[in-house]
């Protein structure tokens, strides 16, 4: 019986590709399932051997493990370098943006903490 290797839901197009190419280059067996129409299902990757499960689970470990490295290095290089993402460069590229969801999160805290002792 077959065993989901990989969910692809909220898995980016590249590290899906990535994943593919890894099994295909360790000769492990798999098929793919495609999401549903209605945003149900989201498909995966599937693996019927148990014995290519278990060197694919382990070949899957060690390349997240290099892909964490790669996002961590390519974070602290963006953050050295300036370009990293942070508040201050939000509010200066969208002000009405960011103005509205602090709108948003305050009202709704205010309404938690408020409306229980409204309805007393």
């Amino acid at each position: 019986m077959a065993k989901l290797f990989l969910n692809l839901r909220n898995v980016p197009g590249d590290e899906a590709d990535d994943v593919r190419d890894l099994l295909r280059s360790n000769a492990i067996d798999f098929y793919e399932t495609q999401p549903s129409p209605w945003g149900i299902s989201a498909g995966g990757l599937w693996i019927e051997d148990v014995d290519q499960l278990t060197r694919a689970k382990a070949l899957m470990a060690d390349y997240q493990a290099r892909r964490r490295t790669q996002a961590r290095e390519e974070r602290a290089a963006a953050e050295r370098e300036g370009r990293a993402e942070t508040f201050a460069g939000q509010w200066r590229r969208r002000p009405l943006y960011v103005a509205g969801v602090l709108a948003v999160m305050v009202a709704i805290i205010v309404l938690t903490l408020a409306l229980p002792w409204m309805l007393l």
